[in-house]
């Protein structure tokens, strides 16, 4: 089995905003115009047009064309065209969006922009596993910030493949912190079916995807930098 995650860039100037969100669906454009901050508001646009972009070419659709629905959770699936067996999963932080796919499993993906945090640990006292906060206690403090948003993206990514949402405690799973390689430690269900992978999304930032399989091949790549000029908007 192999997953792929791509990396999509937002920066675009106006024009390409504004391509970009004549691909969205209604209630996506409602969605985008509920954010108050004109930078969220276009961040959402870029992100999802880049998740259209993706799916329509695996797909062979049109990216227009393609239908998202929810599930119970809030966990957005692709339910047009029907009776796929094709998961996907979008994240975006800063400039940076990640899509994840992956046929015949669920897969999470989950990136994070590292920002100065001093208080890391009490986060990670409040809302990890006992043992992947001693990992980071143990860890040099000029080491800890980081290892904290790597940790961070690894819990998230299985959080969003689980599909489980608020009602998932990031307590009640465990999963190896920076610089280990990540690995899922201990989960409802056991551990065996799950790939995860730490991503590079590029300088300054953190990133990991999760698949409900075993030993699944990752491939990361990126969307070409003039990705807002490749398809025909509405």
């Amino acid at each position: 089995m192999i997953a792929d995650v791509v990396i999509a860039a937002l920066a675009l100037d106006p024009g390409r905003i504004a391509r970009c969100a004549a691909l969205l669906s209604a209630d996506e454009t409602a969605r985008a115009d509920r954010f108050l901050r004109e930078a969220d508001r276009i961040r959402y646009i870029a992100s999802h047009a880049a998740l259209r972009v993706v799916v329509g070419r695996e797909c062979g659709l049109p990216p227009e064309r393609l239908r998202f629905a929810t599930e119970p959770t809030g966990r957005p699936f692709l339910a047009e065209p029907a009776g796929t067996d094709l998961d996907v999963n979008l994240s975006h932080s800063g400039d940076i969006a990640l899509i994840g796919l992956v046929r015949g499993a669920r897969i999470g993906v989950d990136v994070e922009i590292r920002r100065p945090l001093p208080d890391a640990l009490r986060i990670a006292r409040s809302h990890f596993a006992p043992d992947e906060t001693a990992a980071l206690e143990a860890l040099l403090p000029s080491r800890r910030e980081a290892a904290f948003f790597g940790l961070w993206t690894r819990k998230e990514a299985v959080v969003k493949a689980l599909g489980a949402g608020l009602s998932q405690p990031l307590a009640g799973l465990s999963v190896t912190a920076p610089p280990e390689p990540a690995r899922m430690l201990r989960i409802a269900g056991g551990t065996a079916q799950w790939t995860l992978a730490t991503l590079d999304p590029g300088p300054g930032a953190c990133a990991t995807v999760a698949v409900t399989a075993a030993g699944v091949a990752i491939r990361q790549r990126d969307l070409p930098a003039a990705w807002a000029d490749k398809f025909d908007a509405k």
